[in-house]
Formats: structure tokens, C-alpha cells, sequence
């Protein structure tokens, strides 16, 4: 099969074998496969990214970074043949989704950060059949494989335990920052207030429903949280408004979708008094916070990753019946060939949120 392969630090298109599913497997064909930031990250940062990983205890996504690998766990794909030992409860042409994951017995493997399972950067893959999810009611496929970022944004907002009366602010209106506003928005919590360096990007923000839109070079967006979620007489700097006392603001939670280093810090610093911050976004380096600060304003720091097979097959379902109206996420479509121009276009972070290979 055609694929576009990290082969040592770049991007290549080559012919390689086609995938051959095992027992409880299935052979699907890609349709569309979006390109995320871990990607661009795992292609340069391999060597932080996979022992932070192991730090943390989980060998999710663990391969040989010597080996090719084919990325891609962004994707809606078609059903061509069943393994040994499955249910074939699908027809071969059956549009699936499915979370990239399979587990065998050897541990649990990431679809697309895995020597034995390509991604969807290629014609083929092979998935669990346990896992697929079929897609229906006429969904597109470049739409259908938006699941996977929506469903990250949706676990994100899941954590912040959102009560339907807070003001958020999403920093960094990248994709994943984008599908959290839109998320939210969804949700019909609101006004969102949105922050990003990148004209482009506050654009596509305020497309996607965010109520403000900052460019924190010029303006403040907790000033502007401020003005939405404050009484008149509320006085951030009284110490009885930080000891919760007084007139009290809507509470503020914050998405962090940034994930470079310094971006926690400096939230803690501006952010309101008990403020909910959820990082989301993925920080290759290591980073430091003066805790002091965090419990002088007694500040809820919490880390979002992945999401569950109930999140994912929920955000696939919204998509269908039209709850999540998400085609503006995505700015730009290539070939297989056109992948490492994608890559480098992204990088730039000026013109484009979601890129999808698609294969004909």
C-alpha cells in the first residue's frame, strides 16, 4: 500500500505491505485521516515524547523509533475484509470510525504510534472489529473523522465539571482549542472568550461561536473574562473578594490548549481566584509553576488526556444528527503525496486548523 511514513526524522512516501488483521481484527480502507498536533510533535520529538510517556506509567503509544511508522489516528475508513474469529456484523463498504486503539496479547497498541498497526496516513489499516463504530445518517467522511479531536475537547470539557454558569476562556485556538469551543458552545455554556496570537485563528474562533475574541499581545483575555463575568463592584484585588466574600463573579474555568512551556504559569498568575484550568494542550518540555500562587487563590489544576469509548462513540452521534456543525475546523485536504507539505504548513500555524489526507 501507499503510505506517508516517518522514516527516521522526515516524512516519506513509499510502498509498503498491506496490514493483515489477526483474530478479532479487520481490514478497513482509509477514507480520511486528520493530521493532529501530536503528530507533528512525534515526528521531531519522539525521543522526549515516548519516555515522558513511560514516566507516566502507560506504554499506550510505544514503538521502535528506528522502524517506520505510520501516523494517522484521526480517520473515518471503509470495511474490506474481516480477520479469523470475528462477528462480521458489518458489511465490507460499511463506513467505520473506531478509537485508535487495539488490544492484543502482547499489551495495547495505538493505531498509528505502533510498528505493527499503520494509521491512517495510509490506504490501509487494521482495526479491532469489537471497536468500530458505523457511520450513518450520510455523515461525510472528512467530518466523520473529526470524532477524534471532538472527542478529546469533549472529555476536557467533561472535567471541568462545568455547572452551566461559567464563563471560559480558551487559550490557543489551535484545533484542539477550537473543538473545545465548539464543544462548549454546543453545550450552550457561555460567553466563551477565546485567545490566540494568530489572526487566523481568532477568526476561525469566532466562526465556531467563541462571544470574544482576543489577541493577548494587544489585550488581556482575563480583563475581558472580567467584564463579562464580574459585577460592577466586584474588586479583584479586595482581600475579601479573594477570600470569596462580597460580590462574586461567575466562576471562571480556564482550557489551556497551548502546551508551551511557561503558558500554566503565567495562567496562574492572571487567572481569577478559584478558577478550574484544564491543560489540555501537550508541552514537550519540562515546565515550572510557583505553587504558592495556586493556593493563594486556591486554583483547580487539572490535566486532560485522551477520553473513553463512551465519549468518542457520543461525539461520533452529535456529528451525525447535526448537533456538532464542525466542517469549519477543517481548512485544507491532500493526497497522501502532499502529507509532508501539510506537515510543514501547519507548523506555521498561520492559515490552517485541521488538514485531512484522503485517499480515493
Amino acid at each position: 500500500m501507499k503510505a506517508a511514513i516517518r522514516r527516521g526524522n522526515a516524512l516519506v512516501v513509499d510502498l509498503i505491505g498491506d496490514p493483515v488483521p489477526r483474530a478479532g481484527e479487520v481490514l478497513v480502507k482509509t477514507l480520511a485521516c486528520g493530521i493532529c498536533g501530536s503528530d507533528l510533535h512525534m515526528l521531531h520529538h519522539c525521543e522526549q515524547f515516548l519516555p515522558a510517556m513511560k514516566k507516566a506509567g502507560t506504554t499506550l503509544f510505544d514503538f521502535d523509533t528506528r522502524q517506520d511508522v505510520v501516523f494517522g489516528h484521526e480517520f473515518c475508513a471503509e470495511v474490506i475484509d474481516y480477520g479469523p474469529q470475528t462477528q462480521r456484523t458489518l458489511k465490507p463498504g460499511t463506513r467505520v470510525c473506531a478509537p485508535p486503539l487495539c488490544v492484543t496479547a502482547e499489551g495495547i497498541e495505538g493505531v498509528g504510534y505502533s510498528n505493527r498497526y499503520p494509521g491512517g496516513f495510509g490506504e490501509f489499516m487494521v482495526l479491532q472489529e469489537a471497536s468500530l463504530l458505523p457511520v450513518e445518517g450520510g455523515l461525510p467522511s472528512d467530518l466523520a473523522a473529526l470524532t477524534e479531536p471532538l472527542s478529546v475537547a469533549a472529555h476536557a470539557v467533561n472535567l471541568a465539571r462545568l455547572a452551566g454558569n461559567e464563563v471560559p476562556i480558551v487559550v490557543g485556538c489551535g484545533p484542539i482549542g477550537l473543538a473545545t469551543i465548539l464543544t462548549l458552545k454546543a453545550r450552550g455554556i457561555g460567553p466563551v472568550v477565546a485567545s490566540d496570537f494568530s489572526p487566523a485563528r481568532r477568526a476561525l474562533a469566532e466562526a465556531l461561536g467563541a462571544d470574544v475574541v482576543v489577541d493577548p499581545a494587544v489585550d488581556s483575555p482575563h480583563k475581558r473574562w472580567l467584564d463579562l463575568a464580574a459585577p460592577a463592584d466586584y474588586d479583584p484585588a479586595n482581600p475579601l473578594a479573594v477570600l470569596g466574600l462580597g460580590p462574586q463573579p461567575r466562576p471562571c474555568v480556564i482550557f489551556e490548549c497551548v502546551g508551551v512551556p511557561g503558558v500554566i504559569r503565567r495562567l496562574m498568575t492572571d487567572a481569577p481566584a478559584r478558577s478550574r484550568i484544564v491543560v489540555v494542550g501537550v508541552c514537550m518540555e519540562a515546565d515550572t509553576f510557583e505553587p504558592l500562587v495556586g493556593i493563594c487563590k486556591e486554583l483547580e489544576l487539572r490535566f486532560s488526556f485522551g477520553y473513553s469509548g463512551e465519549e468518542f462513540a457520543h461525539t461520533l452521534r452529535q456529528l451525525i444528527d447535526g448537533r456538532l456543525d464542525a466542517g469549519r475546523l477543517i481548512t485544507g485536504k491532500v493526497g497522501v503525496e502532499g502529507a509532508a507539505q501539510a506537515f510543514e504548513d501547519l507548523a506555521r500555524a498561520d492559515h490552517h486548523a485541521k488538514i485531512l489526507i484522503t485517499f480515493d
